[in-house]
């Protein structure tokens, strides 16, 4: 039982299609059984010149800052088919994981903060203090915050912001829940972003939303917390971040309601 502390705990695990593995594989190793539920599906863009037109430009900024591994996958996958990375282009992002995904593209040395994982962390960082003249280019998901963007404006930054994909809802049915639920075999939900909660709330209909206001949500970031608040949801833990933070946040639970 020490070895499996999960054993038996039925985890969603709600990360797009083929971004669950890490999360999935741990829960395993804990005695859990991973649901793959996908409430959000990563989409290439109908038209990818901006990004192509962007990755001729690079050589011209002075900071390139990806918003997640997504935008760095997406990024890349286009800019890296023109060109090799400058080596003078500091990149710069808001997480582990998109700094774990920079390195796989032979990028290091990138401005990440610590401890705290989100744009108000980022722009906390003293080289990002004093951008006033500096050419700044965030790759990210199309929409989104504003706030990385226009705070580095006020700042005196000249900022071009280029989104390398598009984000969905998939086409699953909510009724793969519904049945673990009704069997009483879903103990835990872990959702990663605001967006991807709105999309399981409605994905779920109406009566998976009574189930789900009363099912155990483990979430690594305030701002998803405030989402599921809002749409009802009664058991709302905010973890650490990323999938350490979400397996820690499960264990800590589970260990003391047994």
């Amino acid at each position: 039982m020490t070895s499996q502390p999960l054993a038996g705990r039925h985890v969603v695990i709600t990360r797009p299609a083929g971004q669950a593995t890490h999360l999935a594989e741990a829960l395993v190793d804990l005695g859990a059984h991973p649901i793959l539920f996908p409430v959000l599906s990563i989409l290439d863009l109908d038209d990818l010149r901006p990004l192509h037109d962007i990755a001729l430009q690079l050589d011209d900024f002075q900071i390139a800052i990806f918003i997640s591994p997504n935008a760095v996958f997406k990024s890349l996958e286009q800019v890296l088919r023109h060109r090799g990375w400058p080596p003078g282009l500091r990149a710069a992002t808001v997480g582990v994981s998109s700094e774990q995904a920079l390195a796989r593209h032979g990028i290091d040395n990138v401005l990440v903060p610590a401890g705290r994982f989100d744009s108000e962390a980022l722009l906390e960082l003293p080289e990002l203090q004093d951008v006033a003249g500096k050419r700044i280019v965030i790759f990210r998901g199309d929409g989104g915050r504003e706030l990385l963007g226009d705070t580095l404006r006020e700042r005196g930054a000249e900022v071009v912001q280029i989104a390398s994909y598009r984000r969905g809802m998939p086409p699953i049915d909510g009724a793969v829940l519904l049945k673990h639920w009704e069997n009483r075999t879903l103990d835990a939900i872990t959702v990663t972003s605001s967006e991807g909660m709105r999309n399981l709330f409605d994905m779920v209909g109406k009566l998976g939303q009574a189930w789900l206001r009363k099912t155990p949500l483990f979430v690594p970031h305030h701002r998803i917390a405030v989402q599921a608040s809002m749409l009802g949801l009664a058991v709302i833990h905010t973890t650490g971040p990323g999938d350490d933070g979400l397996v820690a946040g499960l264990l800590n639970y589970f260990t003391h309601h047994e």
